[in-house]
């Protein structure tokens, strides 16, 4: 069954997914389990596919990891370090497999190394003749920080390169991975537990945080390892497998994962599969599953990548672990567009090694579908090793004494009536311009990263400001002064002077940063982009129609809609105004505007294209970057004016409507030929 409004799931799923991020790769302090995490990625991937208009270039699928943190230098990948695909039964790993043998043919020969996929945090070592010279976390895919001196210190990470059986190569990039044996981990919380600090919840943030000291004393504290895995670059050398590399990579000096295996039959891939996963709680590290290579380095190369997924290789994920304890209540939070969402406090238990006391439980709908009711015995769902959701009660073990939960009618925190968009299972709190929950959550989306990035002020800090009643509205953040804080705990006088600056600073952020800092639903990073260059100033975008939005490639009729609500409202447009007069930029820059190829030729002049399905040799935005130097343009929408839809590989709801319009049907066989025929086409193509 369609969703009514599937730009909106899309949205919720990329603010969810983002959030969860951020908590995972900045905070170090997991907030979900790796299998909920891994179904709200499959939800945004399977919708995405069903609606290939609606993505969006700053969707989580688009990215590998988490943003970066303001502690380390940023260091640039030479190559993208990439995420991998999941598989989570069987049937996906052979499902993994025909599309290999697809794409390579069925008369390829195939061989395949699996290994552990250990829980830890990925870097990438840099050897220039043979010396260590760089160190770096993924950070994003593209662009890591700089820990080279932390990595020094971990005892297993070669300072110089053993040449002994092999040339030492000019330069070569190792990936891998740091962790924390699980024996290691236990001493480790041991010593700090003595010493009256914080202990780790798990290893892989043990090892996260590690390896982020600011101090690398203390990161050689810390029994950090490492396990090297593949290798990026290499200049002087030449590797064709990935069995060959995990052998190079030990007589070069590595550690490399003994329960690495190479098998030329795929059936026995996945009896290896099945007998290391039953070794899973034996291990001497921790493990989420594990991963499935194809052997063949320049069959790795013709398979490529899929988004930021390699298509020669899966990780089979761990399946996730359940236990059950009793609920004692059931109470509710406001996010910051007004979202009512349900929280489960639970009798403590230990799953996993971490003692649970909280879970999640999604929605109103989910609760009363599952008849969860206060003091139920409840299965309690955990995998990858974070928080928990509750799957439902256990019925058989009722005794009379529980009692139904009724979801609150009035908004916590400012008693507001709750409101329900209609085919949404969110209720919201409507109270936009005043609820005080939302504005919490409203400050700490307007001074992150991707808005007005305002350095010194958190969740605490947002709290403080609206409880005691010193900002109404984000707005307010640019009156305050330095008397504001007097008498309040932990602002000093150098504090507050940087806290003051860091605002003041924020003012000249660009246009588009300003627009994803109001927060208007539906609006990301790309859409902001967008709508900054196309309008050029604020007030243009406050008085655009539906229509004005709709011209713009990527802003559809849902997102229009949302804008034209959001500016519609009093509470906003006032809003608007005193950031005007608190100084605030209004008016588009260059570097909001995102760069497009000089064309190369002017062949597919006059031309526009939609993409939709996955193609085999290009990511979607290879293909558009093609068109766009051929002078041709890409579009999202299907419509009677389009020229062609290329179509790959599971295409969308679009095939069916290109097909309907009658618009010309590319397949990528069709796609690239017409780049074969440039010289001979003019401002006319024909499909082969």
């Amino acid at each position: 069954m369609p969703l009514p409004d599937p730009a909106q799931r899309l949205a919720d799923l990329r603010a969810a997914i983002n959030e969860q991020n951020y908590h995972y790769y900045i905070l170090d302090q997991p907030l979900i389990s790796d299998a909920e995490y891994d179904a709200l990625m499959q939800e945004l991937r399977r919708l995405e596919a069903d609606y290939p208009e609606l993505v969006t270039s700053d969707s989580p699928t688009q990215r590998v990891g988490g943003p970066l943190t303001n502690q380390f230098s940023k260091v640039r990948h030479a190559q993208l370090m990439l995420s991998l695909g999941n598989a989570f039964d069987e049937a996906d790993l052979a499902a993994w497999q025909e599309r290999v043998i697809k794409l390579l043919g069925q008369d390829a020969v195939l061989a395949f190394v699996v290994e552990p996929k250990i829980d830890g945090l990925a870097v990438a070592l840099t050897y220039q003749k043979g010396h260590l010279i760089q160190g770096a976390t993924r950070g994003d895919g593209i662009e890591g920080e700089d820990v080279t001196a932390n990595l020094r210190t971990v005892s297993n990470v070669p300072l110089i390169l053993r040449d002994s059986e092999v040339v030492t190569p000019e330069k070569i990039e190792i990936r891998g991975e740091i962790y924390i044996p699980l024996a290691d981990f236990e001493a480790l919380n041991q010593r700090l537990a003595a010493a009256g600090e914080r202990v780790n919840s798990n290893p892989r943030n043990a090892a996260a945080g590690s390896l982020r000291q600011k101090d690398p004393a203390i990161t050689a504290q810390r029994p950090l390892r490492f396990f090297a895995y593949m290798v990026g670059e290499i200049q002087g050398q030449t590797l064709t497998s990935q069995w060959e590399t995990l052998s190079y990579l030990k007589k070069i000096g590595f550690s490399v994962n003994q329960d690495a295996r190479h098998f030329a039959d795929f059936t026995e891939v996945i009896a290896y599969c099945r007998t290391w996963m039953a070794q899973r709680d034996s291990l001497p590290y921790e493990a989420d599953g594990i991963v499935i290579k194809i052997d063949d380095l320049k069959q790795q190369e013709s398979l490529g990548i899929v988004g930021r997924d390699p298509r020669w290789a899966i990780a089979y994920k761990f399946p996730a672990r359940e236990t059950i304890t009793k609920l004692l209540n059931i109470v509710v939070n406001v996010g910051r567009t007004g979202v009512i969402t349900p929280g489960a406090e639970l009798e403590t238990v230990e799953l996993g090694g971490i003692k649970i006391q909280n879970a999640s439980l999604h929605n109103a709908a989910y609760i009363a579908q599952r008849d969860i009711r206060i003091g139920d015995f409840v299965v309690v769902k955990r995998a990858g090793d974070v928080i928990p959701y509750v799957i439902g009660p256990i019925i058989e073990r009722r005794d009379g004494s529980e009692k139904p939960y009724t979801f609150p009618q009035n908004c916590p925190a400012c008693s507001s009536i709750l409101e329900q968009i209609e085919g949404e299972a969110a209720w919201r709190c409507p109270n936009f311009g005043i609820c005080p929950a939302q504005l919490v959550r409203r400050v700490e989306h307007f001074v992150s990263r991707k808005a007005l990035e305002i350095v010194g002020i958190g969740e605490k800090q947002a709290e403080l400001f609206v409880n005691e009643g010193m900002i109404k509205d984000v707005a307010d953040l640019y009156t305050l002064k330095a008397t504001d804080f007097a008498a309040k705990e932990g602002f000093g006088v150098k504090r507050i002077a940087n806290l003051l600056n860091a605002i003041a600073e924020s003012k000249q952020r660009p246009l588009d940063r300003l627009i994803v800092g109001l927060g208007i639903r539906g609006v990301g990073t790309v859409a902001a982009q967008d709508l900054a260059q196309h309008f050029g100033h604020l007030d243009a975008i406050m008085n655009a129609s539906p229509e004005d939005l709709e011209a713009i490639e990527g802003i559809g009729p849902i997102v229009a809609a949302s804008i034209v609500d959001f500016f519609q409202r009093e509470t906003n447009r006032v809003l608007v105004e005193k950031l005007r007069a608190a100084g605030l930029n209004l008016q588009a820059e260059q570097s909001s505007q995102r760069a497009i190829p000089q064309a190369q030729s002017g062949f597919l002049k006059g031309q526009t294209f939609v993409l939709t399905g996955a193609l085999a040799n290009f990511s979607r935005e290879e293909a558009t970057a093609l068109i766009q130097a051929h002078g041709g343009k890409v579009i999202t929408q299907i419509s009677a004016k389009t020229s062609y839809l290329v179509a790959g590989e599971k295409a969308g709801s679009k095939l069916k409507k290109a097909q309907n319009l009658n618009i010309p049907i590319l397949d990528e066989a069709a796609f690239l030929n017409l780049f074969k025929k440039e010289e001979q086409s003019d401002n006319s193509i024909n499909p082969a």
